[in-house]
């Protein structure tokens, strides 16, 4: 590769694989990989401990009042090659990727103060760019002048079997129908909410996985990210 180096957003609906591109894009290309739906989901896990959100209620002001007391951080683990969230310097990289968490990510990204503190910390990680950065808003409001920007898509019923697949690969007690209507409500307040709402940036190339196995689909980015580079 060149010495040139560029930032790639990826933006996509939930489970489309986005962590996992991002994941091969940056070891082939020696890059910083940033996952931000970690990073939501680190501040998600801090509400539901302290006890912000539930089925019944969401104190959104006790949870904003708390934000400073977060403090998130990617540290990286030798042992499975890739960096690990932690929230107030506890690695939380398993409890983050629970349904309970799932069920109340969206809730929690779609507040304009928890937004606008983790855009400003991922800014910062990509301020010297030779970056991978996967979310929801990457190429919209993050980096709106990546080099590369990516949003990935597929079929419901396949995101859902594959996330299924995980969920009870790692022996996580979930149903289909669970999963499915997870994502489906995710997917409707991604691209509802009114601050930074999940939208496909007019210069990103759309990539439909619904059919591409892991593999194609990595070796196709990977030549659009060639040709920038």
């Amino acid at each position: 590769m060149q010495d040139k180096k560029i930032t790639i957003a990826i933006d996509g609906f939930s489970s489309t694989g986005k962590s996992t591109l991002a994941k091969q894009l940056a070891r082939r290309l020696n890059y910083i990989y940033v996952d931000t739906g970690a990073m939501y989901r680190a501040v998600t896990l801090y509400a539901l401990q302290q006890g912000f959100i539930s089925v019944s209620h969401f104190d959104e002001q006790g949870l904003v009042t708390h934000l400073p007391k977060v403090t998130l951080k990617f540290v990286f683990n030798t042992e499975v090659a890739h960096s690990e969230v932690f929230l107030n310097n506890v690695n939380v990289e398993h409890d983050i990727r629970s349904m309970e968490v799932s069920n109340y990510v969206s809730k929690i990204a779609a507040l304009p103060q928890v937004r606008e503190k983790l855009v400003e910390q991922q800014r910062f990680m990509g301020r010297e760019k030779g970056i991978v950065m996967d979310g929801r808003d990457i190429g919209t409001v993050v980096f709106p002048d990546a080099e590369l920007k990516i949003f990935m898509t597929a079929g419901a019923d396949a995101r859902a079997r594959r996330r299924f697949d995980e969920l009870t690969g790692q022996g996580r007690d979930v149903s289909y129908e669970e999963v499915l209507k997870n994502i489906e409500e995710r997917d409707y307040i991604d691209s509802n909410r009114k601050d930074s709402p999940l939208q496909k940036a007019v210069d990103a190339i759309e990539v439909d996985n619904t059919n591409l196995s892991i593999d194609a689909q990595f070796e196709k980015i990977l030549k659009l990210a060639t040709a920038v580079l």
